[in-house]
């Protein structure tokens, strides 16, 4: 096994700079990065937490390009290890990978090189670890990288069993470095990630996960598709996006529904045959302007940096998961939207799939604390990013780009309404022995003659009647925030409401209870467009719509996604600077000396034309 460099520290980080410019096109590092290659070419243990976009894999991809050695990069990812190689191989990075996807000659091929010492990085899954001990017993090993390494988190929002093995690593090779990298992990989740990784010794960076590009929405659900809709219609027309559902009907029914309606958008869930989520996959990786409509089984280790919004049409189990999948938007730092409707049968749904859900005591526990943890963020009035900060330990100020600052919501006491309700409930319960749903409950609040309302005498209860004073809008915004305060229980396969402990104190007055104003309708909020073009003047755009049209071209000969090649943001650099050598072009920021070589006669041509 290779030990650590014996280099000076600015030999080390010399040879890192250099890969840096060399490779990738860039000037500098940005925020721990620096300091955290520079910890493991020492040959130290790290666990670094970096938000998505915040440049993860250059903490370990340089590492392995200036060391003797290859990187084993560990990755639940298998079906976007091509797409990782792909883009390492264009930048001159010799990368492979290991899975079940390669045929036993492929397979062969890889482990020949890697035991040659040919390869700077090779991904493998977790699963195949133990099978490749062996093999890696045998090879170079520089670094152990554990991508998306949250997924050991036994009681965290995306646990994989697999990672668990990983444990295999510190005790079969203890003289190569480790390095576990995440975007999100609470304080629990990280030592969790410590104590299953065996990480006690190693170097901990904490990057701030704040996304300042991403705008935070959460809109009360009424028209759920026609919202969506609206704010691709009116705020991301042409841009690509991703929008999660719960269920795969609803995922299907969503795409089709989109579709029929001129939006490019296409459907990814497990239970579509393997052949199309991959091309699906492909697809949106690979053209412009695709919304994809998925459940949580896509998004992982997606690195399209040009999405442009992330929409949720059902709550996310999450503040974890909500920030992982509302991560994906605005890669290439510019300004995105995160946008989730949100409305009273989400609560009812997700704390029904907990109750009647799989798993011990400790695990509904689990699951529950982090559905009230998303509640909160969902109902609070103050600003949005501080609240999620704060969920992951770090604090802010109000950021002024999410919905609770820009447009202010207020809040009202409301105690008697809640009051009114919890005893309907009540009364229900004792003179009739009789359970129902919210809907039926707000019948009764409003006075309603419906036909179950006389079939059960409900006309007869004190409470007929005397919530007239809200609107059913309001009345359901009622049963939700006192669902999400745990003041109202939802229990058994139907949704019926009941009483928690903290019910009596409201009905005895012993204590208040705030509640946010609903608003009566949802405004649109239109916003000029957030492209890569959107502050060039009209010969850069014209000029930049040709480079668009050249690396299209380029992607599809190469079978490549776009952004492998260049992605927006250097383009629209391209199109600003107008280099006229190859001097000027190797001075803009991601062109490194492997896409100069390969690129930059062509690029050249395209803005010497343009």
């Amino acid at each position: 096994m290779p030990q650590p460099s014996s280099a000076p520290p600015d030999a080390l980080m010399s040879r890192a700079h250099d890969a840096l410019q060399r490779v990738f096109g860039y000037d500098a590092f940005r925020g721990d990065q620096a300091a955290i290659i520079e910890h493991v070419l020492r040959g130290g243990d790290a666990l670094v937490l970096m938000p998505t976009g915040g440049g993860k894999s250059l903490c370990y991809q340089i590492p392995a390009i200036v060391s003797q050695g290859t990187c084993v990069v560990i990755s639940p990812l298998i079906a976007l290890m091509q797409d990782q190689v792909d883009a390492l191989e264009q930048l001159g990075v010799r990368a492979a990978f290991l899975n079940s996807s390669q045929s036993l000659d492929q397979r062969r091929s890889v482990e020949a090189a890697l035991l040659a010492g040919e390869l700077d990085l090779v991904y493998l899954a977790p699963e195949r670890l133990q099978g490749a001990a062996g093999l890696l017993d045998r090879a170079p090993i520089s670094l152990f990288a554990i991508d998306e390494a949250h997924c050991v988190a036994q009681w965290g929002h995306d646990f994989r069993p697999d990672y668990l093995g990983l444990t295999l690593l510190h005790e079969r090779w203890p003289s190569v470095p480790r390095i576990a990298l995440t975007a999100t992990a609470t304080e629990e989740t990280r030592r969790e990630i410590v104590a299953n990784l065996h990480l006690e010794d190693a170097a901990v960076y904490v990057s701030s996960f704040d996304r300042p590009n991403i705008q935070y929405r959460i809109a009360p659900k009424q028209d759920a598709r026609g919202q969506l809709l609206a704010l691709i219609r009116d705020e991301h027309p042409g841009e690509a996006g991703i929008v999660y559902c719960l269920s795969r009907r609803s995922v299907e029914q969503t795409a089709q529904w989109l579709c029929d309606r001129g939006v490019d958008a296409l459907p990814y869930h497990a239970g579509l045959d393997a052949a199309i989520r991959a091309e699906h996959q492909a697809r949106f990786l690979r053209e412009d302007g695709l919304v994809m409509v998925a459940t949580i089984a896509f998004g992982m280790g997606i690195d399209k940096p040009d999405v442009r919004f992330v929409a949720h049409l059902d709550l996310p189990k999450s503040i974890e998961g909500y920030y992982q999948e509302t991560g994906r938007a605005g890669r290439d730092g510019l300004p995105s939207t995160a946008w989730l409707a949100y409305g009273l049968n989400d609560v009812v749904q997700q704390r029904r799939m907990i109750e009647d859900g799989e798993g011990d005591r400790q695990r509904k526990r689990a699951q529950t604390l982090h559905l009230d943890a998303m509640l909160a963020l969902c109902e609070t009035v103050d600003c949005r990013r501080r609240q999620l900060l704060a969920y992951f330990g770090q604090h802010s100020e109000p950021c002024g780009n999410c919905d609770t600052c820009l447009s202010p919501p207020t809040s009202w006491d409301g105690t008697v309404a809640a009051q009114k309700l919890l005893s309907t409930v009540v009364r229900l319960r004792t003179e009739r022995n009789q359970s129902f749903g919210a809907g039926q409950i707000i019948d009764i609040l409003l006075g309603r003659e419906t036909e179950r309302v006389r079939q059960w005498h409900h006309d007869q209860l004190s409470t007929y009647g005397i919530g007239h004073d809200l609107t059913e809008q309001q009345w359901r915004g009622v049963v939700r925030q006192l669902l999400a305060q745990r003041k109202l229980h939802v229990r058994g396969e139907y949704g019926v409401l009941d009483l928690t402990e903290d019910s009596n104190a409201v009905l005895r007055g012993e204590v208040s209870v705030p509640l946010r104003t609903e608003p009566e309708r949802v405004g649109r909020s239109r916003r000029k467009t957030t492209s890569a073009a959107a502050e060039l003047d009209a010969p850069q755009q014209d000029l930049f719509e040709k480079l668009r049209a050249w690396r299209k071209q380029t992607a599809s000969e190469q079978g490549v996604p776009a952004y492998v090649v260049f992605p927006d943001a250097t383009l629209a650099a391209i199109a600003t600077a107008r280099p006229a050598d190859l001097e000027e072009l190797s001075g803009i920021s991601g062109v490194g000396q492997a896409k100069l070589s390969r690129y930059g006669d062509a690029v050249l041509a395209v803005v010497a034309e343009g």
